[in-house]
């Protein structure tokens, strides 16, 4: 058996469609051939399509709080509260208070069977204590968002917004753009 290289095959495609696609994906290009070729060469190729390109909206405006898109939370005294419990990527930003030594908030996620503290205020004196953070979550299906508070003293003031689906897809705020 002898071992002959492979000889490439170039051929043609005709596509109007194809063909103002890259016209309108790479303007730079405009003028320069006037017809596609395939090979059956293993080639690397770039990705025009335009999910290829990501988000065109900057991280902080894709990320921004809308009266229409926030959900907010706020839970006092000894109470459990599940803020989120839907798939997807959240915008979660806290601000819990803890005084005079009476309860514990935290915030905690759940996958149903068991939890865990991601943020929580532990006082055993006289003072006020508040902390504020601002995060990003991610919820399977069966996880939850949940804010304890476990004493008359204990506040959580939670605001959420989805930033993206399950699969990634960013969730831009309603309205936008206008």
């Amino acid at each position: 058996m002898t071992n002959r290289p492979s000889v490439p095959e170039i051929i043609t495609v005709n596509s109007e469609a194809l063909q103002t696609q890259i016209r309108d994906l790479l303007p730079s290009q405009n003028g320069f051939g006037s017809e596609l070729q395939a090979s059956n060469v293993i080639t690397p190729i770039i990705d025009l399509t335009s999910s290829a390109g990501g988000s065109s909206t900057p991280i902080e405006l894709q990320e921004a709080l809308g009266f229409a898109d926030i959900t907010a939370n706020f839970v006092t005294g000894s109470a459990t509260t599940t803020i989120l419990n839907q798939v997807g990527f959240f915008l979660v930003d806290v601000l819990m208070v803890a005084s005079n030594g009476d309860g514990i908030p935290q915030l905690q996620l759940s996958d149903g069977s068991t939890t865990k503290a991601i943020m929580k205020i532990d006082m055993a004196s006289d003072k006020v204590s508040t902390v504020s953070r601002r995060f990003t979550v991610f919820l399977t299906a069966g996880d939850s968002l949940i804010a304890v508070t476990n004493g008359t003293q204990a506040q959580i003031n939670v605001v959420t917004r989805q930033i993206a689906t399950g699969d990634g897809t960013l969730v831009e705020p309603t309205g936008f753009p206008v």
